[in-house]
C-alpha cells in the first residue's frame, strides 16, 4: 500500500485527464495515482465516431505521450481498474489487490454503451463504439460491409452512418423516436439536418422499433417493425449508463449518475469528487439537476475539481457546448435549451448555414448551428458573459453581428 495519502482518479479518460494536468499545474506535490481500465493512455473519444478507420499502427489519438505522466511523477496504472471503494479507511481496491489510501477521491468512471436489447444483438457483426478498440473493429468491418444498418439516430449513430457512406456502403438509420436527434436537438433543426442526410444517401426510418437481428452466426438482417433490412454490418448508439455502480456499492448518492453539489463534491463524502459523463451536478442554465455528456463539460468539470482540490475551490457554472461533425454538416450547440422554449430557425448568409435560436420567457438560453462556426462562436461568447439578448434584438442582425456592435458602442462609451 501506498504511505501518503494523495489524490486517486478511477477512470482514465478526458476528464481525469484534465483533473491530473491541472493538479500538477496547480503546484499540488502530493501522489497522484490514475486506474484506467483500459491498457491504452488516456486519449480523445470524438475523432472515433467522426473518423472510425483502421490505420498500420492504429487510431493516433493518445491526449499526451506516456512521458507526459512519468515527468510529471503521475503514477498511470494502465489496464488497472477499481473494484471497490473503502471510504472509512479512504482506501480503493484494485482488480489486481493494490490497495491506495486517498486524501482526495475524483471518480472519472464515465459511461457505458446502452445494451441492444433485441435478439440476435450478440451476433457477429454487430457492434457498439465506445473505445479506440471498438473504432478499429468497426473500421476494420467498413472495407468490406455493403449494407450498413446504424440503429440510433443520435449523434454518435449520425456520425458513423457517414463514415460508412463514404466507405462506399449502403446506409440506413434507424431511430425509434419520431425523428432524429430528439433529446439533443430542436424539432426546427432537426427537419432540416434530416434532409442534408437523406440527400446525401442516407437512408432514414423514425418512429422505428428493432426487432430482432437475424444470421446464420453472423447479422445477416435487420427485422424492424415496418421491414426487414439487409445488414452485414450493425452499429448501434442507443445512448450511454453512468459508471456509478462504485458509488452505489460504497453507499454514495446516485441518481442517474454521482450525485454532487456545486463544487462536484460528493453530497455524501467531501472527500469524493465525480466529474464527466458520471456526475449529476447543479448548473444555473437548469432546475434540478443535470449530467452532461461532452468534452467540454469533462475537461472543464477537471480542472474545477483539479484546481480545488489544489486550494482554488470555485462552483461549477460553466456554458454548456457541443459539436458533431457529420460527414459534411458540423452540428454545433451552445446552452441548455428545454423541450418548451421557443426555437427561431433563421438562414445564415449561404445556402448551408442554419442557426435556431431558442429563447425562454424572452431571453436567448441557447443556439443550435449547422455549418456556421462564427454563429456558433458568437453566441458562446454572449452566453458566456450572460449578456441578455431579447427576441427582438435578432430581428434582423447575426448574433456575431450583434457583438460587434455592442463592441462598438462600449468603446465609444
Amino acid at each position: 500500500m501506498t504511505s501518503t495519502a494523495g489524490v486517486v482518479v478511477v477512470g482514465g479518460g478526458q476528464a481525469a485527464f484534465s483533473v491530473v494536468s491541472t493538479l500538477r499545474a496547480s503546484g499540488y506535490d502530493a501522489p497522484v495515482t490514475v486506474f484506467a481500465a483500459e491498457p491504452h493512455l488516456p486519449y480523445q473519444r470524438p475523432p472515433l465516431s467522426k473518423a472510425a478507420h483502421t490505420e498500420p499502427d492504429g487510431l493516433r489519438v493518445e491526449l499526451v505521450p506516456e512521458s507526459f505522466y512519468r515527468e510529471r511523477n503521475i503514477d498511470l496504472r494502465l489496464g488497472d481498474h477499481v473494484v471497490a471503494l473503502d471510504t472509512a479507511a479512504a482506501t480503493v481496491v484494485s482488480r489486481t489487490g493494490a490497495r491506495v489510501p486517498y486524501a482526495h477521491l475524483v471518480l472519472a468512471t464515465g459511461a457505458r454503451n446502452r445494451p441492444l436489447p433485441v435478439p440476435g444483438a450478440e451476433l457477429d457483426g454487430v457492434h457498439a463504439l465506445r473505445s479506440v478498440d471498438d473504432a478499429l473493429t468497426i473500421g476494420r468491418a467498413l472495407t468490406t460491409a455493403r449494407d450498413v444498418v446504424v440503429v440510433g439516430g443520435g449523434f454518435i449513430g449520425l456520425e458513423l452512418a457517414r463514415v460508412a457512406l463514404t466507405r462506399g456502403a449502403r446506409v440506413t438509420v434507424v431511430e425509434l423516436a419520431d425523428r432524429l436527434l430528439s433529446r439533443a436537438v430542436s424539432r426546427e433543426l432537426e427537419l432540416p439536418l434530416r434532409e442534408r442526410h437523406e440527400h446525401a444517401g442516407v437512408r432514414v426510418l423514425t418512429g422505428t422499433g428493432v426487432r430482432a437481428l437475424e444470421g446464420p452466426g453472423r447479422v445477416e438482417r435487420v427485422v424492424t417493425d415496418r421491414e426487414v433490412l439487409p445488414a452485414d454490418l450493425v452499429v448501434y448508439g442507443i445512448g450511454a449508463i453512468p459508471r456509478d455502480d462504485l458509488a452505489r456499492e460504497a453507499g454514495l448518492a446516485v441518481d442517474d449518475g454521482v450525485v454532487v453539489d456545486e463544487q462536484l463534491r460528493s453530497v455524501t463524502d467531501s472527500r469524493i469528487s465525480a466529474v464527466g459523463d458520471c456526475a449529476r451536478h447543479p448548473h444555473p442554465n437548469v432546475e434540478g439537476l443535470v449530467r452532461l455528456e461532452s468534452v467540454q463539460n469533462a475537461i472543464d468539470q477537471g480542472t474545477l475539481v483539479g484546481r480545488r482540490i489544489a486550494g482554488s475551490p470555485a462552483s461549477y457554472e460553466s456554458l454548456p457546448w457541443f459539436w458533431s461533425d457529420q460527414g459534411d454538416l458540423k452540428l454545433q450547440i451552445a446552452g441548455l435549451r428545454s423541450p418548451s422554449d421557443e426555437v427561431r430557425l433563421v438562414p445564415g448568409d449561404s445556402p448551408e448555414r442554419l442557426a435556431g435560436y431558442a429563447f425562454r420567457d424572452g431571453l436567448l438560453v441557447a443556439v443550435e448551428t449547422l455549418n456556421w462556426p462564427a454563429e456558433h462562436l458568437a453566441a458562446r461568447r454572449l452566453l458566456e458573459r450572460r449578456t441578455p439578448i431579447l427576441a427582438g434584438d435578432l430581428a434582423g442582425p447575426t448574433l456575431g453581428a450583434l457583438a460587434r456592435a455592442r463592441r462598438a458602442a462600449e468603446v465609444r462609451a
